[in-house]
């Protein structure tokens, strides 16, 4: 995974070639060694108008061409989605060693264009009426309305506090501080996140991810290569998605992706001691929590306020600052939620370390449609 943060002199390219090269040496791989490479970007056909063969003109220079190399988009979700292809090609025999690259690109000069890009992760006849809906501004992302809306139901329904909010983003920021790829560094205390600038009520700035760029790559190969290299690995137990259902009433998507995740690996929420969940707001990462299977539904205000989700918690969540602090380019998370969780698996993750950490989770969301999220990714990885 590269730094994320603000790179205006950084192009795809660059941030994709920094990733792909720290991700072969971790493996022990050589670039003659790649036969297939799924490539995730969702921002730069709108933004550098680079369409249809993104991968193979980031990837030129990195010595991968020649190889299949696949093309993915699926909004926020698509460097998870990116992971479940390569994955999938080593599952199916098709490839031995197989890897996955998520690229994002976002400081550009036009703020308004950014905009329009983050808008169209929702369907774009329904933005007009999302506006009027929600009384959303046109210079901010309608996803931050999205959200607001969804916190505001969650306080009326389960007697959650804008402290509780806070108390996520001190816990990420205090993990981001301890990350030295994160793109926010300073911890923050729950009265300086009440007391910072309100975005849309009950959201303040700190309580919203932040726009940025950078890529984070991953290495898949089958257990018998792992054992010809000598690698003690770390098994991907499954890797599940689904889309959201739109307006029509049932599960949200996060949900069903971990339903059907549990039910492929074995593994209940209770096993999982590490989790890195799409938090693109504070408010966010709580909903995770019940959707996730963490907590009872309304029982999530009782588990960051005890403490429970801290690096030493029950489960850690976003143990590498989350979105919220590791920053959110937006095809990079995917892949960046996994290095994070390969980390803990492995044991070096430094001083934000889950001790003891055999079983961690994925979820990652994008886009949305209706209700729900349009798509979401459930990963669980063991050692």
């Amino acid at each position: 995974m590269t730094p994320f943060g603000v790179f205006p002199e950084k192009t795809a390219s660059d941030l994709a070639r920094q990733a792909v090269g720290d991700a072969l040496v971790d493996s022990g791989c050589v670039v003659d060694e790649i036969e297939f490479v799924a490539y995730a970007n969702a921002a730069e056909g709108s933004m550098g108008g680079q369409h249809s063969i993104r991968g193979e003109v980031a990837l030129r220079d990195t010595g991968l061409l020649g190889r299949a190399i696949v093309n993915v988009e699926n909004a926020c979700a698509s460097g998870s989605t990116a992971f479940r292809v390569a994955c999938l090609e080593v599952a199916s025999g098709a490839r031995e060693v197989a890897l996955a690259v998520g690229v994002e690109k976002m400081s550009y000069p036009d703020k308004g264009a950014m905009l329009a890009t983050l808008n169209a992760g929702t369907a774009i006849g329904d933005v007009p009426s999302l506006i009027e809906r929600l009384g959303a501004r046109e210079d901010r992302s309608i996803f931050m309305d999205i959200y607001a809306d969804a916190a505001r139901k969650r306080m009326a329904r389960n007697g959650l506090t804008p402290e509780d909010f806070a108390k996520v983003v001190e816990k990420s920021r205090w993990a981001g501080s301890l990350n030295p790829r994160a793109q926010f560094r300073q911890p923050v205390t729950v009265d300086e996140v009440l007391s910072a600038r309100k975005v849309v009520d009950p959201l303040t700035l700190p309580m919203c991810s932040p726009m940025g760029d950078g890529a984070a790559a991953v290495v898949v190969m089958s257990a018998e290569a792992a054992r010809r290299r000598g690698i003690g690995p770390v098994f991907v137990r499954a890797v599940e998605i689904t889309t959201g259902l739109g307006d029509q009433a049932g599960p949200v998507a996060a949900d069903r992706a971990a339903r059907a995740a549990y039910e492929k690996s074995g593994v209940d929420p209770g096993d999982v001691h590490v989790a890195e969940v799409h938090d693109a707001t504070a408010t966010a990462e709580l909903g995770l929590y019940e959707d996730l299977g963490f907590c009872a539904p309304g029982d999530a205000a009782a588990l960051i306020r005890a403490g429970h989700t801290s690096v030493n918690g029950r489960i850690a969540v976003n143990s590498g600052g989350g979105l919220l602090s590791r920053g959110h380019p937006i095809a990079a998370t995917g892949c960046a939620q996994i290095v994070e969780l390969v980390d803990q698996l492995r044991g070096r993750a430094g001083r934000r370390q889950r001790e003891g950490a055999t079983v961690a989770l994925a979820e990652n969301g994008g886009g949305w449609l209706g209700d729900d999220a349009a798509v979401a990714v459930v990963s669980i990885l063991s050692t």
